[in-house]
C-alpha cells in the first residue's frame, strides 16, 4: 500500500497516510496531529535505482565531449559534478571542495597548490 505524505494546513504538521491506489483521492485525510480535514498533499522525491552498467552508459554519452575541457575548469566542474551524482554514493568532503573551486573558474594547477594536501597517497609530486 503507497504511503502519501501530507501537510495540515492549520497546525502545519507533515504526516503520513497509507492509502489503496482505489482510495486516493476518494478517502477523506484527516491531521494525524489536530485532526483537521484542511490538509494538502506533499510532494516527494523520487530516487530511481541503476544498474552499474547503466550508469555508466549515461557517463559514457553525457562525458563524450572531455577533449577540450582541461582548458575550461567550469566546465570540468559541472562533469565532475555529475558524474558524482551519477555514481551514487557518498563522495569525501574534498571532493565537494575541488569542484566548488573548478566551477568558480580556479584551475586544477591553483587548486592544487591551495589545497597541497590533495590526492596525497604517499606519491610524490616532484617529478
Amino acid at each position: 500500500m503507497p504511503t502519501y505524505d501530507f501537510i495540515c494546513n492549520h497546525c502545519n504538521q507533515r504526516f503520513d497516510v497509507f492509502l489503496t491506489f482505489d482510495e486516493y483521492g476518494k478517502k477523506p485525510v484527516a491531521c494525524a496531529h489536530c485532526n483537521s480535514k484542511d490538509v494538502r498533499r506533499r510532494m516527494t522525491k523520487v530516487r530511481i535505482a541503476k544498474s552499474d552498467d547503466s550508469r555508466m552508459d549515461s557517463m559514457a554519452d553525457d562525458f563524450s565531449g572531455f577533449e577540450g575541457m582541461e582548458n575550461d575548469p567550469q566546465a570540468m566542474g559541472r562533469m565532475m559534478r555529475k558524474m558524482g551524482k551519477e555514481m551514487g554514493e557518498d563522495l569525501p568532503p574534498e571532493f565537494d571542495e575541488v569542484v566548488d573551486r573548478l566551477e568558480s573558474g580556479q584551475s586544477p594547477e591553483e587548486i592544487e597548490k591551495a589545497v597541497p594536501d590533495l590526492g596525497a597517497g604517499g606519491e610524490s609530486s616532484d617529478e
